[in-house]
């Protein structure tokens, strides 16, 4: 293993803490053992409340990230329906409350498709999304509002796994393109039913051809680490 001239980490973001602080621990530990330095990038981010596919690339290999963020990503996703939040995740508390009775497994089916294919989403607000140089969630954390322009983004398939009509949850698998946000997706279905709703769990379970069962545990990092032979520079 040469750090140097690059590797592919593939790692399994665990909940609760950024892309940028889990990589900045497998930074960390890379250093460590390279007794120097060591370059390294992600290739699309999670948001903290995200589990699941985090690719990592150290070195030359950093040049290859935007291709490996074009790769086609897979999630399994819970929206809470009836509710949103200003985030359209927990990230904040419900500020809205809608109707659900009228929300049967035909009327989901029905809307779905909807959402298949090319389609123009907007961003979440609360979101890294860059506007005249300052990062769309600072507006929202400082009290201002902030206006997001549509985004063209493409969503190969969506699947119910589940629909739990005593809890309002369905549970989907979702494939999708490069910039696809779920959560505007669950704040878009909720609307798209005469309703609400918000994501209550996403799990990034495959990026191209890197599955989570494939991933390093972060934190059994450490534990990979010290079984590789690296060549230090």
């Amino acid at each position: 293993m040469n750090f140097k001239e690059g590797v592919v980490i593939p790692i399994d973001k665990p909940y609760g803490i950024t892309s940028f602080k889990a990589l900045a621990h497998i930074r960390y530990l890379c250093t460590q053992a390279n007794d120097g330095k060591v370059k390294i990038g992600h290739a699309g981010t999670l948001d903290p409340l995200a589990t699941g596919v985090l690719i990592l690339a150290t070195g030359k290999m950093t040049k290859q990230i935007e291709t490996l963020q074009a790769h086609t990503k897979e999630y399994t996703a819970t929206f809470q329906l009836g509710a949103t939040t200003p985030s359209y995740d927990m990230e904040h508390e419900v500020n809205g409350t809608f109707p659900t009775e009228h929300i049967t497994r035909e009327l989901i089916d029905e809307t779905l498709p909807r959402f298949v294919g090319d389609i123009e989403q907007i961003p979440p607000t609360y979101s890294a999304v860059k506007v005249d140089g300052k990062r769309a969630f600072n507006y929202r954390r400082n009290g201002e509002e902030v206006t997001l322009k549509p985004k063209h983004i493409h969503i190969d398939e969506i699947e119910v796994l589940d629909f739990d009509t005593a809890k309002m949850q369905i549970r989907l698998r979702i494939v999708c393109g490069k910039g696809t946000y779920i959560r505007a997706l669950a704040r878009d279905f909720g609307r798209a039913v005469n309703s609400g709703a918000y994501l209550t769990a996403l799990r990034r379970t495959r990026v191209g051809n890197v599955r989570v069962e494939n991933c390093i545990s972060y934190d059994q990092f450490d534990n990979w680490l010290q079984q590789q032979k690296i060549e230090k520079q």
